[in-house]
C-alpha cells in the first residue's frame, strides 16, 4: 500500500499541488468602428495587436501567463473555481503529501538528486501457504509511541525468523509516558494483521488451549532474557529451541533486541512492519487527517510555507538533561524533583558529576523556543511561515513560548489546531497525542528536529520513504548554535550566513543510505527503496 493512502485520501498527483491564485479576466472595450465588427473580426484584430502593438502585448500579457501557468502545471487538477465580485478564485486540495510547493521554500532543498528513491516493499513476497509455526511469540512494548513502533518491527522481522505466531504486542504502563492504551487503540489492529498475513502469522491473543497450557496466566509463560542488539544467529539457536519446546515463549522488554545489521529477508519484514502495516487508529486517523488538512489551508494563507518542529523543552526532558537556563535556584530546584520523580536517585548515584556548561558545549541541551525561533529566522524562514510545534507540555510555557509565537504569529500546536472537542477522547493518552504530533510532522513541507530520540529518528526515516528518498529535514548542529548564542559579538548578517550553512548541510544529509550501524527505521534506503531508473532531478519537480 502507498504511503499517501495512510491518511485516507485516494488522490494524489506527480506534480506538486501550486499555491492558491487570484486570475482576474480582463477586457477591452471597442471603438465606435470595432462596435460594428464581428465577434470574430474583434478577436482578430486583438490578436494582432497584440502582436504589432506594445500597448497590444502589455494587455495580453496577462491572458499568456495564465495560460503559460496552467500548461505548465497541467497534471494539477482544482478542486474549486469560483467568481467572486468579477474575480475568477482557483483552490486546490492537495493530498496529504503533495507538498514542498512554496516559492520560499524552492531555496531550501537544492541537492543534486539525480536519481530519486522510490518504495519498492513487496508485501507478497511468498504466496504460498505459510509453514507450520514453531510457536506462540509474545513480546512486551514499553517506552512511548515510537519506542513501542520499534519494539513491534522488531518483534515481526524476529516472529518470520523463527518462524513462529506474533501475538499482538502488551504495551507496558509506562512510568514516565502514562499511557494506559493497548495496540488497537493506537494503531489499527486488523490492517496489520491483514498486511503482514503473507510474511507472518499475527493473531489478537493466545488460543485458549495454549492459555491453558499456562494455568490462564500469561505472566507463567517463560520470560527469556535477551541482550540488547542480539544477532538473528543468537534468536535461532537460543530462542528457536525453547519456542519449539515450550509451544509458547515471551520477552519483556523487547525494547532494541534486534540488532540492526540483518540479512536481506529479516531487513525486508521491518521494511513492511514499519512503513505499510503499521497505521494509526481509525480515530487517530481521522483527527490527524483533519489537522493536516487545516495546515495547509493556513500555509496557503502565507504562500504556502508549512514547518514543523519537534521542540523537546518539556519538563522531563530539561531535568533528564542536567542542563541550565535562565531559572535560578528556582530552577534548580523544580529540575531535582522532577528527576528524583521520574528516575528515582538515578542522578544521585556517587560519583555521578552534572556539568551543565560542558553539556551545553557539547550539543546535548535541548534548545529553547527562543533558539529555535532565532535559528530558522536566520535560515530565511520570516513571520509569515506557518508553524506546527508537536510537543509535550512545555516547560514554563507562558514565559519560554512568548519569543517563538511572537517570532512566528502563524503557530499553532495540538490545542489550537484542534477543538477541545475533537482533542478530548485523547486526553491523557500521550501515546494518541504524539501519533496527532506525528502525522502532522510527516506531511510539512519542513521538519524540524532539536533533540535526538525515537520520535525525529522514526519520522526522518518515514519522511524519506514517503518523499523520493530526501527527509526535508533540518537537523541542527547544535555545539555550533552553542558557540553562537553564547557570543555577544556575533553580528545579524554573520549569524545567518552560518544558518544558511547549516540548512545546506541538512540538505546534503537528506538522502542519506544506511551504513551498516544505522537504523533502517531512520534511513530506508537501500532496504525498503530502491532508485528510480531514469528519474530527474528533484528541483524540476519543485517548479511546477
Amino acid at each position: 500500500m502507498h504511503g499517501y493512502s495512510r491518511l485516507g485520501t485516494a488522490r494524489s498527483s506527480n506534480s506538486p499541488p501550486s499555491s492558491p491564485r487570484f486570475r482576474h479576466g480582463r477586457s477591452k472595450s471597442s471603438s465606435g468602428r470595432g462596435s460594428k465588427q464581428s465577434i470574430v473580426q474583434k478577436v482578430i484584430f486583438i490578436f494582432i495587436s497584440a502582436v504589432f502593438r506594445r500597448r497590444g502585448v502589455l494587455l495580453l500579457a496577462p491572458l499568456l501567463y495564465i495560460s503559460g501557468m496552467l500548461l505548465y502545471m497541467g497534471s494539477v487538477s482544482f478542486d474549486v473555481v469560483s467568481l467572486k465580485n468579477g474575480v475568477v478564485v482557483v483552490h486546490k486540495r492537495p493530498p496529504p503529501g503533495s507538498v514542498y510547493r512554496s516559492p520560499q521554500l524552492l531555496s531550501v532543498w537544492n541537492s543534486k538528486v539525480h536519481q530519486v528513491w522510490k518504495p519498492c516493499v513487496d508485501k507478497d513476497i511468498s504466496k504460498a501457504e505459510l509453514p507450520r509455526s514453531n510457536g506462540y511469540f509474545i513480546i512486551e512494548a514499553n517506552g512511548g509511541l515510537n519506542q513501542q513502533r520499534l519494539s513491534i518491527c522488531d518483534a515481526v522481522a524476529v516472529a518470520g525468523l523463527v518462524n513462529a505466531t506474533l501475538v499482538i504486542p502488551i504495551f507496558h504502563l509506562n512510568s514516565v509516558w502514562r499511557d494506559s492504551s493497548n495496540f488497537k487503540d493506537i494503531f489499527d489492529e486488523e490492517f496489520f494483521i491483514n498486511t503482514l498475513r503473507n510474511q507472518v502469522n499475527v493473531v489478537r491473543e493466545l488460543p485458549d488451549d495454549v492459555l491453558q497450557r499456562f494455568d490462564n496466566n500469561i505472566s507463567k509463560i517463560v520470560n527469556l532474557r535477551v541482550k540488547a542488539w542480539s544477532s538473528p544467529t543468537y534468536y535461532l539457536h537460543k530462542v528457536l529451541p525453547k519456542l519449539v519446546e515450550l509451544g509458547a515463549v515471551r520477552i519483556a522488554p523487547f525494547s532494541n533486541r534486534l540488532a540492526h545489521a540483518v540479512p536481506s529477508s529479516v531487513q525486508g519484514l521491518r521494511c513492511l512492519a514499519n512503513f505499510e502495516a503499521l497505521r494509526f487508529s481509525e480515530p487517530i486517523k481521522r483527527l490527524a487527517e483533519k489537522m493536516v488538512d487545516r495546515m495547509f489551508k493556513k500555509s496557503y494563507q502565507s504562500d504556502g510555507k508549512y514547518v514543523s518542529v519537534h521542540l523537546r523543552f518539556e519538563e522531563d526532558m530539561v531535568a533528564f538533561s542536567c542542563c541550565e537556563y535562565d531559572g535560578g535556584e528556582e530552577e534548580k530546584h523544580e529540575m531535582d524533583i522532577a528527576r528524583e520523580r521520574s528516575w528515582r536517585g538515578k542522578f544521585r548515584r556517587r560519583g555521578r558529576v552534572i556539568r551543565p556548561g560542558a553539556n551545553r558545549v557539547d550539543g546535548k541541551c535541548p534548545l529553547t523556543p527562543l533558539e529555535v525561533g532565532m535559528m530558522l529566522r536566520g535560515m530565511g524562514f520570516d513571520k509569515t511561515t506557518s508553524v506546527y510545534v508537536a510537543a509535550g507540555n512545555i516547560y514554563k510555557t507562558d514565559k519560554y513560548m512568548a519569543p517563538l509565537k511572537q517570532m512566528f504569529p502563524r503557530l499553532e500546536t495540538k490545542d489550537t489546531l484542534a477543538s477541545a472537542e475533537e482533542l478530548a477522547p485523547f486526553k491523557g493518552h500521550s501515546s494518541r497525542l504524539a501519533a496527532l504530533d506525528y502525522t502532522v510532522c510527516l506531511y510539512s513541507e519542513v521538519f524540524v528536529t532539536t533533540q535526538g530520540g525515537n520520535f525525529p529518528h522514526f519520522l526522518t526515516g518515514h519522511r524519506r520513504y514517503l518523499f523520493g528518498g530526501h527527509a526535508k529535514t533540518i537537523k541542527p548542529d547544535k555545539r555550533k548554535l552553542a558557540l553562537l548564542f553564547d557570543n555577544p559579538n556575533i553580528r545579524w548578517e554573520d549569524f545567518k550566513r552560518q544558518m544558511r550553512d547549516m540548512l545546506r548541510h541538512s540538505d546534503q544529509k537528506g538522502t542519506e543510505t544506511r551504513k551498516p550501524s544505522g537504523s533502517l527505521y531512520t534511513f530506508p534506503m537501500p532496504d525498503c527503496m530502491c532508485k528510480q531508473a531514469e528519474a530527474k532531478n528533484e528541483n524540476v519537480h519543485l517548479l511546477l
